[in-house]
């Protein structure tokens, strides 16, 4: 299915390449209202390092850029609490205003019952976003050091007019030294809609979707992304039926035959804190759905798939089996949506319990 390099021969099992926010939380109040915020770092590529160094134990790195002033480093000392190697974060010198170049925030409400969550990002000439082709030595990283797996994302495709040239070369190296390449189209409306909509979110994904190997996203990502309908399913209902998602998959698959897995979440929302939640995944010509969790309690739904991401990644790395993996990638994601904060908090004893089918009794 999946051929990775030797652990022996590579500094890294994963690397992603994104930009990570600073994420301030209201907690149970409202961006709005609030008078007292909770600091997390967030991303959706670096989520998926993250959560594989510290739920899974794996070697992990960053491939980003920051703007040098005291938030920068606090999204630094972060990341470094969370075990990511930053080696590859660029440091860019901050004007003293913020004119050039600056670092993301994200204001999140997690919502709750009818109350949807809400997300308000400020990341505008951002360092990350400003990153160029040319400022990664991408053979020093994945010929000289070597990397196993490379993760990244539709979230930083949409950051700028230079992300996607930039994930091209990334991508370009890491199939060159044999790194397999995993993608979450991740779409984000806000994001798009002033650098042309849907129509440059497909021009861009479709471009970039040629050179991965496992493509990962939801009913909405695959459509807005890559212009592939999910028949007869409302994604605000909780009724999840699997068989559009094969449909839709396999659309995926003859489209682009160089997917070797594909993924989705399966995600039926009722209320921002009861949720339907399930995954499928193929390979090799089978399908693999993962345990059926209704009514999901859900305390922060941020971070959920990133962490089905990370949990279906290490399947695939440990196990080579996408039954496997797919049943640890809804367990993770299940977890990391009971805890707050874009990454996980989950243990892997934990997801290895839930996979088992242990419930929620107290533990002594």
């Amino acid at each position: 299915m999946i051929t990775l390099r030797p652990a022996a021969e590579c500094r890294y099992d994963l690397v992603s390449l994104g930009e990570v926010m600073l994420r301030l939380d209201p907690g149970e109040g409202r961006i709005r209202t609030a008078r007292q915020f909770r600091a997390w770092e967030g991303g959706g590529e670096y989520n998926v390092a993250r959560g594989l160094r510290r739920c899974f134990g794996l070697r992990t790195g960053l491939v980003s850029a920051f703007a040098d002033n005291e938030v920068g480093r606090l999204l630094e000392d972060l990341i470094l609490q969370g075990g990511v190697d930053t080696t590859f974060v660029r440091w860019v010198p901050y004007d003293g205003i913020g004119r050039t170049v600056r670092n993301g925030l994200n204001f999140t409400e997690r919502g709750f019952g009818v109350r949807g969550a809400v997300g308000v990002s400020d990341r505008g000439h951002t360092a990350a976003g400003q990153l160029r082709p040319e400022d990664v030595d991408w053979e020093h990283l994945f010929g000289e050091l070597g990397v196993r797996w490379l993760h990244t994302g539709g979230i930083y495709a949409a950051l700028s007019a230079t992300t996607p040239d930039t994930i091209e070369a990334c991508l370009t190296a890491a199939r060159r030294h044999g790194t397999v390449i995993s993608y979450d189209l991740n779409y984000r409306p806000s994001l798009w809609k002033a650098i042309g909509g849907q129509e440059r979110a497909r021009e861009v994904n479709r471009r970039l979707a040629a050179l991965v190997d496992v493509m990962i996203g939801n009913e909405e990502d695959f459509t807005a992304c890559l212009g592939l309908e999910v028949p007869d399913t409302d994604i605000h209902t909780g009724a999840l039926d699997s068989a559009n998602f094969r449909t839709m998959i396999t659309a995926a698959v003859k489209a682009y035959p160089n997917f070797q897995v594909v993924a989705t979440t399966l995600r039926g929302v009722h209320t921002a804190t009861v949720n339907d939640w399930g995954a499928i995944a193929w390979a090799g010509g089978e399908f693999a759905e993962a345990t059926h969790r209704p009514a999901l309690e859900i305390l922060d739904r941020v971070g959920g798939g990133d962490s089905f991401a990370s949990g279906l990644i290490y399947g695939l790395m440990t196990f080579g089996d996408v039954a496997t993996a797919v049943e640890y990638g809804a367990a993770h994601g299940a977890l990391a949506m009971t805890t707050p904060g874009d990454t996980s908090m989950a243990s892997l004893k934990e997801v290895e319990a839930l996979v088992k089918g242990a419930g929620a009794r107290v533990q002594r």
